[in-house]
């Protein structure tokens, strides 16, 4: 089965390639020729990775999926949330989306946060939706050199290390896209096992 994810972030495409690894062979919109950046209009997740997923089927005619990941801090009244990728600005880095986080938490004990990806998935024409969760809180400080995104100031849930002081194997047995993406993996495994 072949799927096309509607990124091109290699962080991501690696992730998700593995969980998938033997249902379904992953290509990235520059593996399907789709050069341009779909942006993300939506009010939600949901409308974010619906949008990306229509977008790069109405365009190749193939099935694909999409996904759209948010940080949602507790004492931020849920904030970043949706636009959790360009808190800091329209053309931020993840570092500066960091550092604005970090500062706004500065005096604040509370610091619990989870993070949720949806992941809309279209075949055929007709879409279903996964998602996946993770409970946890922000650091004091940025720790830790792998991942991406905010994966230096999260710590998940029963953990002492970020996410980016993990290793990657580590990360994608807990992480909430992981959680999202066997979700998918289990409809995909079902649906070829019926073929």
């Amino acid at each position: 089965m072949n799927l096309i994810f509607a990124s091109n972030n290699i962080y991501k495409l690696k992730e998700v390639s593995a969980i998938l690894n033997g249902i379904v062979s992953v290509k990235s919109l520059n593996d399907a020729g789709i050069a341009e950046d779909i942006a993300e209009t939506g009010n939600t997740l949901e409308e974010n990775a619906f949008i990306k997923a229509d977008y790069v089927y109405r365009k190749s005619q193939q099935d694909c999926f999409a996904d759209d990941t948010g940080l949602f801090v507790d004492s931020l009244n849920g904030m970043p949330g949706v636009i959790s990728a360009r808190f800091a600005g329209e053309h931020c880095s993840p570092q500066d989306n960091i550092e604005k986080l970090l500062s706004l938490l500065e005096k604040e004990s509370n610091r619990k946060a989870y993070f949720k990806t949806v992941i809309c998935l279209i075949q055929n024409g007709k879409e279903k939706y996964f998602e996946g969760v993770i409970n946890g809180t922000i650091s004091r400080a940025a720790r830790g050199t792998n991942g991406f995104g905010y994966d230096p100031v999260f710590i998940p849930e029963g953990f002492i290390k970020t996410f980016a002081e993990l290793s990657s194997e580590e990360k994608n047995s807990l992480s909430h896209r992981a959680r999202a993406v066997k979700r998918m993996r289990q409809l995909l495994a079902s649906l070829s096992t019926k073929k």
